[in-house]
């Protein structure tokens, strides 16, 4: 049984191969707990060579959640994803068991501090004719509107990122909102898990180490399909999906298949890409959340993890 005091929400994070798989199953496994996958690409049924997910005995072997909730052409943000989330640390603590999130998508792992995402909801017809202009019109056209409903300015706003322009006029028009007004609201907002105490290891590896598993692993998943895995994908309806295409792994097998990359380079190409982004994911981690422990991943154990006794569970 779980302690009386609040439950604790243990975070397990950490760079692309650096070892959070095992250690966070074994963790489990000791410790009475199911894992909350807070990996953005795990969401989508059929990625699975390429995002490097659990197999079915690592499935078998710890309760998991938030793994292949989405057919490849689905709509996934972080709203829905807290709100599922949410829905999981309900059930797993209903159970009595402990909860244990792991992954590495900085944006969906940060829900679960601070919060990330407003309550304003975006009809799809007003989400459609903002695309439209911005298909028809160009970036500057939603940009002269997003001024002119905010007559105060529109502060740091990146007006040369497309996505973040769309996102911000949404806002405004569907709440009817300025910028500022709406950053005020959004500071009074608590995490979506507020009500529960978080414990946060990140686990770190020696870069040259961290080099390597990286090369080992996109050679491990293009001898087991990864291609073929990417041509099914992209029959499904992969490329309607800006985010899953543009994965690492998966938009450099599409480049090959379009004969944009030649074959020979697409390893070397995809080791690369995943190394920039350790090299970003690891500035994140030190600027975003802050860790109670950090451990290197190479010697830690599973009880090592978090301050967790045996004689709580």
């Amino acid at each position: 049984m779980l302690p009386a005091a609040s439950p604790t929400i243990y975070v397990l994070s950490g760079p692309t191969a650096v070892g959070k798989t095992e250690l966070a199953l074994r963790w489990a496994e000791t410790f009475n707990a199911e894992i909350i996958s807070c990996d953005s690409l795990l969401f989508y049924r059929g990625m699975d060579i390429g995002t490097a997910k659990p197999t079915r005995d690592d499935l078998r072997r710890v309760p998991h959640h938030l793994i292949d909730i989405c057919d490849i052409t689905e709509r996934m943000d972080v709203t829905r994803f807290v709100t599922q989330a949410r829905a999981a640390v309900v059930e797993i603590f209903g159970r009595e068991k402990r909860v244990l999130v792991t992954g590495g998508s900085g944006f969906y792992l940060k829900s679960f501090f601070a919060p990330v995402a407003d309550d304003i909801e975006i009809d799809a017809t007003l989400r459609a004719q903002i695309a439209d202009r911005l298909a028809t019109g160009g970036l500057d056209v939603l940009v002269d509107e997003l001024r002119q409903l905010n007559p105060g300015g529109i502060g740091a706003l990146d007006t040369a990122n497309p996505r973040r322009v769309v996102r911000a006029l949404e806002r405004c028009r569907a709440s009817g909102m300025t910028l500022a007004e709406l950053g005020e609201a959004f500071a009074k907002q608590k995490s979506a898990f507020a009500e529960w105490r978080t414990e946060f290891t990140l686990l770190q590896r020696d870069p040259e180490d961290l080099a390597a598993r990286v090369s080992q692993r996109v050679d491990a998943m293009l001898d087991a399909g990864l291609i073929d895995e990417v041509r099914t994908l992209v029959a499904a309806g992969l490329k309607e999906n800006p985010s899953a295409s543009r994965a690492i792994g998966y938009r450099e097998t599409i480049a090959m298949l379009e004969g944009a990359l030649e074959p020979a380079r697409l390893a070397q190409s995809i080791v690369q890409n995943t190394q920039a982004l350790v090299k970003k994911q690891r500035t994140w981690f030190r600027t975003q959340v802050k860790a109670q422990r950090i451990l290197d991943s190479a010697t830690a154990t599973a009880a090592d993890l978090f301050n967790t006794e045996m004689n709580e569970a």
